[in-house]
């Protein structure tokens, strides 16, 4: 049965269980009413029989000498059915005799005696099926002398078996039914309290049909608000299918990001390596077909730029491989002071038409653990980046504090700034500005992962970098974990600052 079961609904289950335990209840109830009636009213048909007998041996006495004398039996009061009869010594029936209904007493037959014959005079009640007259209560009593009086009296019980079995057949009616309307409620209300659940599996269902494999993934159908109430289980479903669904499309939507990510990367990727490959193969060419059309020295040189390029690109583009890898760095405690200094002074040889400026806010030393040349690495591309993107006379200035056991590196320019456009997307690879950062000649800016790698070594480090730009003001920012906790600055103290102008 339990196995049928498993392949039903959950609502054919729980109907089922539920009618079960009624009907088991029911069944209970009525058997333990039946069994407690029956007692009382065989208790009770007891007590008459007693009483009967008491009077039966009472009118007995009367006449000890006559042993078939059952004169009592003629008394008023004695109901129909009533059965008498005096004993010997040895329990044996001298004589027995039944009331009749508006007529005397009737004598029993032989069968009919024999259905009393065993019974002793000690006052244990009996039942005894008498042939002709049905079943009876009977007891006997009598002295414990050779000359008592020794009587037996019986009573018919088809009051009490009629009212027993009345009893039954009322139970049963009751018991039908009250399951049937039971049942019937039951599976009303159990329709109505699974409704909640069959919408959250219908949503499901609708949801497990979308084509999650392929395209864009939006509007996923929820499962409605009134089915999310976290008071019940079924709204704990329900609520908990919706965050699932909220998350299978951000994942997804990630996914798809992160997909057009790299589709745009390796086209990016393969339009700047194409670029000086098809430089170097144009120069082999021509000097494949001889020296008159160009210089071998020029040529060279143009070879030799076009793979320096390219091989800058291809360990950017290693560099960053490793990062996402998340391969550990070197680590070492760095004075990140000292780099923002010695990048400055790098930044200022390349770059002389712009004024450089360093400012060292510093009340405590600015160490961090981390790889002392790729920390270097994120000044410098800043700084290039600053140079590259404005024009001659930009003042650039990079800035180094503690704050609250972080240090701050700031690089700040007063340039033309980066297009609002570009700023949510300015730390992706292969971005460039626009006209006012883009690149105007071979040598000048970049491929576009200069921030990109500044931004996969912060994170790498532990840290964060952020951008604001206007026209006029843009300011890159960075913020490390110290070393060592920085102890409380001092307001008092000067703060150290160095200018270097080109």
């Amino acid at each position: 049965m339990t196995v049928r079961l498993r392949g039903r609904s959950l609502r054919t289950r729980l109907l089922f269980f539920i009618g079960v335990t009624l009907a088991v209840v029911c069944a209970a109830m009525a058997v333990t009413t039946i069994f407690a009636q029956q007692r009382y009213l065989l208790g009770s048909l007891d007590d008459r029989v007693a009483n009967a007998v008491a009077r039966s041996q009472g009118g007995a006495r009367l006449h000890p000498e006559l042993d078939s004398n059952l004169g009592f039996l003629n008394e008023s009061g004695q109901p129909a059915g009533t059965l008498a009869a005096r004993l010997d010594a040895d329990g044996t029936l001298l004589t027995a005799q039944v009331v009749a209904q508006d007529a005397a007493p009737q004598n029993l037959t032989h069968a009919q005696r024999s259905a009393l014959a065993g019974i002793r005079p000690d006052g244990r009640m009996h039942t005894r099926t008498v042939p002709g007259l049905g079943t009876y209560r009977i007891t006997a009593i009598g002295g414990t002398s050779g000359n008592g009086v020794r009587v037996l009296t019986g009573l018919p019980m088809d009051d009490v078996q009629n009212m027993i079995r009345g009893l039954v057949v009322v139970e049963a009616v009751v018991a039908a039914v009250g399951l049937t309307v039971a049942g019937c409620l039951c599976a009303v209300v159990i329709r109505r309290q699974l409704r909640p659940l069959g919408r959250v599996a219908a949503t499901a269902v609708e949801v497990s049909r979308a084509p999650l494999g392929r395209g864009a993934v939006v509007g996923l159908t929820r499962v409605p608000e009134r089915d999310t109430d976290p008071g019940s289980e079924a709204g704990q479903v329900g609520a908990a299918l919706n965050r699932m669904i909220d998350h299978v499309e951000s994942s997804l939507a990630e996914r798809q990001a992160g997909e057009e990510r790299m589709r745009r990367f390796l086209a990016d990727a393969s339009h700047e390596l194409r670029t000086p490959l098809a430089s170097i193969a144009g120069y082999a060419e021509l000097m494949n077909r001889g020296t008159q059309r160009i210089e071998p020295a020029m040529a060279w040189r143009r070879v030799s730029a076009e793979s320096a390029r390219m091989t800058g690109l291809v360990e950017d583009l290693l560099l960053l491989a490793r990062l996402d890898e998340g391969r550990p760095l070197q680590s070492a405690e760095v004075d990140l002071a000292a780099v923002v200094a010695e990048s400055v002074w790098d930044a200022r040889a390349a770059g002389e038409n712009h004024n450089w400026q360093l400012a060292l806010l510093l009340d405590s030393p600015a160490l961090v653990s981390g790889d002392e040349a790729r920390l270097h690495q994120v000044v410098a591309n800043l700084l290039a980046n600053a140079r590259v993107h404005t024009p001659p006379g930009t003042t650039v200035v990079a800035s180094v504090e503690v704050v609250d056991e972080r240090c701050v590196v700031r690089v700040r320019d007063d340039g033309p700034g980066i297009p609002p456009h570009l700023l949510p997307s300015v730390f992706e690879r292969f971005t460039r500005a626009d006209v006012s950062r883009a690149r105007t000649g071979p040598h000048d800016g970049g491929s576009g992962l200069g921030l990109a790698i500044v931004t996969a070594i912060v994170s790498a480090h532990g840290g964060s970098i952020g951008v604001e730009s206007v026209p006029g003001h843009t300011e890159f920012t960075i913020e490390l974990p110290t070393a060592t906790p920085a102890p409380q600055p001092t307001p008092t103290r000067p703060d150290l600052r160095t200018t270097i102008r080109s």
